[in-house]
């Protein structure tokens, strides 16, 4: 696993609890949720080529 993949998720986690707390403040909860979902669905899309690789390793591995 690259650390830079790391670095990039955990920008994102910053990114979006700042949204989130701003939003919150501002008595805008709906906007907050929906933010904090984009950024799960940000990170998971960023994790889906890593996760295929770890497959294909596995195929490879055991001969699959």
């Amino acid at each position: 696993m690259d650390v830079d993949l790391i670095f990039k998720i955990a920008a994102v986690g910053i990114i979006v609890a700042v949204l989130n707390t701003l939003l919150v403040r501002t008595g805008r909860e709906d906007q907050a949720m929906l933010t904090a979902i984009a950024g799960i669905i940000v990170v998971f899309m960023m994790l889906i080529p890593q996760i295929r690789e770890l497959f294909d390793q596995a195929k490879d591995l055991f001969k699959l």
